[in-house]
């Protein structure tokens, strides 16, 4: 019987052997480095090269629809029931039109928002989603454009990726007890959330830092900004959601905390990149647009595309980036639509503007 298992174990030392040095699956794949920091400090993003070509072709921006000479008949005028873009050209309009299905509808049509019979009609809750959407576009590519979003801009493909609803979205998580109101104590931990890459975090974060817009600027910090404190910390439950917050955002733009931060000083802004600040402010937009734009279309969706507790689906940061540190590599893709890059509609129309983002200070950092 010894001398049977020596034989065995041979045979499979010998074939796990063959395998290690014959196979490619026993070898390190090819791999991509970028340092985003000094040399020594490890701030390097890592990446397989099979990885970083597939992510680079799930993210290609689509080819602008062809130029058109600008007429002087706007479309307020010409069409009835125009809203938010009365005050473009006919010609843009359309172009602006056939772009928006293919960013969006490219299967359904124009019939997905328009009922093709009575193009006015406002019967579809698609089309007057759609109507504030374009608003949304525009309340980013001005309001945020300095803070954020930068030349680059957004347009609905940006987040739609030629999808009625994007891939990236979420909803309120009221837990796995949910039906049998019972309210479970476990700090919404230990479900394995993808919200928070999979581990053992609490499952709604983003309620608590995307959904609301008023929330108070220090919800985030959970560390002190002096070596000795002299008020009260915070508990390790708070540093846990602050933490299930950095695992999304690492996974919505495909970075690790280094692309934001010097690990050796992690709330040191100083020491962070300069993309820790760009981050600062896409918080404060996910807020702005969740709350001004998307919660109020909460009664305009129909039933089955809201959340189990009644919620409108809301944006993240994978919503727009899709494992991209730029959306669209940086595709600068609003250059050519002038009309989504100004606010078109009367102010009555327009969402209300909000005050302008504080600008991370120097050297004192801003609330987190």
């Amino acid at each position: 019987m010894r001398t049977l298992l020596v034989v065995a174990g041979a045979v499979v030392a010998t074939f796990l052997t063959i395998a290690q040095f014959g196979t490619a699956g026993w070898t390190r794949p090819p791999i991509l480095a970028q340092q985003h920091g000094y040399r020594g400090t490890g701030m390097d993003q890592i990446q397989t090269k099979a990885g970083a070509a597939a992510l680079k072709a799930a993210n290609v921006a689509p080819a602008p629809a062809e130029p058109v000479e600008q007429g002087t008949e706007k479309a307020g005028a010409t069409y009835q029931n125009v809203q938010v873009l009365k005050d473009v050209s006919v010609e843009e309009f359309n172009r602006l039109m056939t772009s928006m299905t293919e960013w969006v509808a490219p299967e359904q049509g124009c019939t997905y928002c328009h009922n093709t019979e009575n193009m006015a009609d406002d019967s579809l809750y698609q089309k007057k989603v759609a109507r504030r959407m374009i608003q949304m576009v525009q309340h980013i590519n001005t309001t945020w454009k300095e803070k954020h979003v930068g030349e680059a801009g957004v347009t609905c493909y940006t987040c739609h990726r030629g999808q009625p609803v994007p891939a990236n979205i979420w909803f309120e998580n009221p837990g796995p007890n949910y039906k049998t109101a019972f309210t479970p104590r476990n700090n919404g931990q230990n479900m394995a959330s993808a919200s928070v890459g999979l581990a053992s975090l609490p499952y709604n974060t983003f309620a608590e830092y995307f959904g609301k817009k008023d929330v108070d600027e220090n919800v985030i910090r959970v560390n002190a900004t002096t070596a000795l404190p002299e008020s009260k910390g915070k508990p390790i439950q708070d540093a846990e959601k602050t933490y299930g917050l950095m695992m999304h955002m690492s996974s919505s733009l495909g970075v690790n905390c280094t692309y934001c931060h010097n690990t050796r000083a992690i709330s040191n802004w100083e020491q962070s990149t300069p993309q820790r600040t760009l981050a600062w402010h896409a918080i404060r937009m996910v807020r702005d647009l969740n709350g001004d734009y998307i919660e109020p279309l909460t009664g305009t969706f129909p039933a089955n595309r809201l959340g189990p507790t009644g919620d409108a689906p809301k944006l993240n940061c994978a919503t727009c980036h899709n494992g991209q540190n730029k959306p669209l590599a940086g595709a600068h893709v609003v250059e050519t639509y002038p009309e989504l890059t100004q606010v078109t509609a009367d102010a009555g129309a327009a969402p209300a503007q909000d005050k302008a983002p504080p600008t991370a200070p120097a050297p004192a950092p801003p609330p987190q």
